[in-house]
């Protein structure tokens, strides 16, 4: 399987790029946030006075679930990623969003990067993460 491909029943990018792009055996996925299909945030709450509680927990949590989506629409799973690229708005969140990444992979996982961004493209997001994986099914053939 090749070509790039928008997932059905997922946010749809805010631009013109897809979900996930397979090229050979690596599976590219965009940068991923907890944004739903109906354009509201997983881990934002507002109250009746218009407080925003932002949760990087459940941001982080949400990505993942998105990216593992992505990934399940072209034969991949999280396990088969093997680099991941974390934007952060703050590096104060950084222990929320270990602790949950920590539920995802250890220390066997991808490598990884995070990095403090300004911004990302809404004022509710705390996080977004791009992956590659390898397809598990040329994986083997290649590992025989």
């Amino acid at each position: 399987m090749s070509g790039a491909r928008v997932v059905e029943g997922l946010a749809v990018p805010r631009g013109p790029f897809p979900h996930v792009k397979v090229v050979g055996d690596l599976v590219f996925v965009s940068g991923t946030s907890s944004r739903r299909a109906d354009n509201t945030f997983a881990g934002v709450e507002v109250d009746e006075l218009g407080t925003t509680n932002l949760d990087i927990q459940a941001q982080t949590r949400a990505v993942l679930d998105n990216i593992g989506a992505i990934l399940g629409e072209v034969g991949a799973e999280l396990s088969d990623v093997v680099q991941v690229t974390t934007f952060l708005v703050s590096m104060n969140e950084f222990g929320g969003y270990n602790a949950v990444y920590g539920e995802y992979f250890d220390a066997t996982g991808p490598a990884r990067t995070t990095v403090a961004v300004h911004q990302l493209p809404h004022p509710h997001l705390l996080i977004e993460i791009q992956a590659i994986a390898v397809l598990r099914s040329r994986r083997k053939e290649t590992s025989q």
